[in-house]
C-alpha cells in the first residue's frame, strides 16, 4: 500500500468512526478505530515520511480527522498540531474532549502517541 493509500486508510476509518459514535455505535467504532491505528501503524514504520504523507491532514475539511492526525503528529509537528487542536477543542463535539485531552497529556509531560 502506497503512503497516500494509508493516509486515506486512515482518514476514512476516523471518519467512520466518528460517524458511529454519533450513532451510538461503539462496535462499529471500535472497529473503524482499529483500522486507522492499523494504518497509523504501517505510516509509522515509514519513518518521517509516514509522518509527512500523515501531515497533509492537518488541513483536512473534517475537524475529527485533522485532530486525530494533529494527535499523532505533535512530537514530530508541534506548533502546527498544537494549533489544530486548540482549534478543535475550541469547537466542541465529539473531538473536543479527546483534543483536550491530547493538549492536557502534551503539556503535562505524559503524551506518547507517537514514540521515537
Amino acid at each position: 500500500m502506497t503512503l497516500e493509500e494509508l493516509v486515506d486508510q486512515f482518514a476514512r476509518n476516523v471518519a467512520a468512526q466518528t460517524d458511529a459514535i454519533r450513532q451510538g455505535d461503539a462496535k462499529t467504532g471500535n472497529r473503524h478505530a482499529k483500522q486507522y491505528i492499523a494504518a497509523l501503524q504501517q505510516l509509522r514504520a515509514y519513518g518521517d515520511a509516514g509522518r509527512e504523507a500523515l501531515a497533509v491532514l492537518l488541513t483536512h475539511p473534517r475537524t475529527d480527522i485533522r485532530a486525530m492526525a494533529a494527535g499523532f503528529l505533535l512530537r514530530y509537528r508541534t506548533a502546527e498540531a498544537k494549533a489544530v487542536l486548540e482549534a478543535a477543542a475550541k469547537e466542541g463535539g465529539v473531538g473536543a474532549l479527546d483534543a483536550i485531552m491530547t493538549l492536557r497529556h502534551w503539556e503535562n509531560g505524559t503524551w506518547a502517541l507517537d514514540p521515537e
